[in-house]
């Protein structure tokens, strides 16, 4: 606001942080330097006025010149000595403990830092240039190291602007984006790539498994069939083995025993001795 009105009419500035330029004379007898001066405190109050909000213009609309609306205004935002001070302490102290936030451009930051120090310079408090670079560059995480130390190496810091170190380094904070775009895409790629041969991996194993269950399942009803044969060949095995056992047994029995008479069938004697055949002879006699 005081460069805004220094700049529309040094003289208006000099109203308000003077007060209103004296007129001696009655109304009645006002010069044209008089009314010259009657226009240019309106002028004063009339700009601090249409600057104002509704609620700032109720604080100061009793006021009767542009000097008095200026130092209420000055004491209800800067505060009595005591209160100013203490601003200041507060100001300072984020001043000095500034840092660069996780996830924070160079533009945000500088920003913030910008607000602290038009603060205290608003306050009467001021740091010289080279300071504020190196506050700056101070407030940087230790990622940005290298960049700092080719900064300090590369430039007098007594002499560098604000202005050249920040677009020093925003410059360096798009190559590092673009570096981490690169990665990020290249992780990106070897994770597709790893996922893929994951995929194929358990695919193969799925194969392999399906494979190997196929063969198991072929192998056993191979021993299926083979114990199938087996068993029958052992059921006629043993089948041919009693059924030869009992023809031994019966030629031996044949062998041992007596001879068999083809008349009646038993044994002890043959036909010509059968006692039947013999009965039937003597009946016929």
């Amino acid at each position: 606001m005081e460069y805004f009105l220094q700049g529309h009419d040094y003289q208006i500035w000099s109203i308000v942080e003077e007060g209103n330029l004296l007129v001696t004379n009655e109304k009645a007898q006002w010069t044209d330097d008089d009314r010259k001066k009657i226009s240019l405190n309106c002028k004063a109050k009339s700009i601090l006025c249409c600057a104002l909000s509704k609620k700032e213009f109720n604080r100061v609309s009793a006021c009767k010149s542009a000097m008095e609306m200026w130092e209420k205004l000055r004491i209800t935002y800067e505060g009595i000595e005591k209160v100013k001070e203490t601003r200041i302490d507060i100001l300072v102290t984020q001043y000095e403990r500034f840092q660069m936030q996780s996830g924070q451009s160079i533009t945000q930051m500088f920003s913030r830092f910008t607000d602290i120090t038009n603060g205290l310079a608003g306050l009467g408090k001021t740091y010289k240039m080279g300071d504020m670079v190196r506050n700056i560059l101070r407030s940087l995480p230790s990622s940005w190291t290298p960049k700092v130390t080719a900064i300090e190496e590369a430039n007098d810091l007594k002499k560098m602007s604000l202005e050249k170190l920040v677009r020093s380094l925003m410059a360096h904070e798009i190559n590092m984006e673009r570096l981490g775009e690169s990665s990020s895409k290249k992780k990106h790629s070897n994770a597709l790539k790893a996922e893929e041969e994951s995929s194929e991996a358990s695919s193969d194993d799925n194969e392999s498994i399906e494979d190997s269950e196929n063969e198991e399942a072929m192998l056993s009803r191979r021993l299926q069939r083979i114990l199938a044969k087996k068993k029958k060949f052992q059921s006629g095995k043993k089948f041919f083995k009693k059924n030869k056992e009992f023809r031994k047994l019966e030629g031996k029995n044949l062998k041992k025993g007596e001879p068999i008479c083809y008349e009646c069938k038993n044994s002890g004697h043959i036909k010509a001795e059968c006692p039947k055949l013999k009965k039937c002879e003597n009946e016929e006699g």
